[in-house]
């Protein structure tokens, strides 16, 4: 526990000031984390003898990412290229002998998607009005759920959750999850315009639903980052992390927490 706060920490200490000053200085941190989860994504199926082409899923993440940041008329035709393209390497990659070549496809396309697309929320939600605040409110709110999962769960836990994905899951940790990231969510909004002195950015009750969304949907993102590490046989992504394990456990929930935060706060605040 005590390397888990320690590594906590330190990433609070890297990642708010780039938060703060958002621009390409919080390009460049998001970039790192997305781009480094798609390396373990990647290593994580090559180690059960799957073959998503590295360089089109690195690449095509990459210039994702740079096109929903500084050139979002271009995002669209950037993910339709990467799909392209991985079908056109693959299908050689079939006529040269490789049989697995159409689910090596998949896995390509799924990190182009998931990681690429989705991740790219986490630009998006900055990037709107306020939006560092906006950040500021969901990206913690799920810390606090996870939080709280995490200490009643390991203190309470007696139902299991998902035996097979996450076996020290429970359910009692979950509702705990729930109620945290409601709460949270709640604080925080209270919290930014009571002693930041900020102009209304949503209404406490806001916050609060916002939190409980998020506390309900996003242990999604842990359970199926946990789905690949089974796949692969790896307790962690990598070990980049004292406590935490690699990049694409560090951002499981983020990528759900932005999807779902960045709609939220364009349908019901903005």
């Amino acid at each position: 526990m005590l390397k888990r706060t320690i590594t906590a920490l330190a990433l609070l200490l890297v990642g708010m000031p780039t938060v703060i000053l958002g621009g390409p200085y919080f390009f460049v941190l998001i970039a790192l984390f997305v781009l480094g989860a798609t390396w373990e994504y990647w290593h994580m199926f090559k180690a059960v003898g799957y073959d998503s082409n590295l360089y089109v899923t690195m690449g095509g993440v990459g210039l994702i990412l740079v096109t929903r940041a500084f050139f979002p008329e271009l995002a669209v035709p950037a993910m339709a290229a990467g799909v392209l393209i991985a079908m056109s390497i693959h299908l050689f990659a079939f006529e040269r002998g490789r049989d697995q070549a159409a689910l090596d496809f998949s896995i390509t396309v799924g990190a182009l998607v998931y990681l690429g697309w989705l991740g790219s929320y986490l630009l998006d939600t900055r990037n709107l009005t306020d939006g560092g605040w906006y950040f500021m409110i969901v990206l913690p709110s799920v810390w606090l759920a996870d939080s709280g999962a995490y200490s009643i769960g390991a203190a309470y836990g007696k139902h299991k959750m998902s035996p097979r994905l996450s076996p020290k899951k429970s359910w009692e940790g979950y509702a705990a999850g729930v109620f945290s990231g409601a709460i949270g969510g709640a604080f925080f909004v209270y919290a930014y315009q009571t002693y930041g002195m900020l102009p209304p950015l949503m209404s406490i009750g806001q916050g609060a639903l916002l939190g409980l969304i998020l506390g309900l949907l996003t242990p999604l993102g842990d359970l199926g980052e946990s789905m690949i590490k089974r796949q692969a046989h790896m307790k962690d992504s990598s070990n980049v992390f004292p406590g935490h394990g690699g990049f694409f456990d560090r951002i499981d929930s983020w990528i759900w927490a932005a999807t779902i935060g960045y709609y939220f706060i364009q349908w019901f605040v903005l």
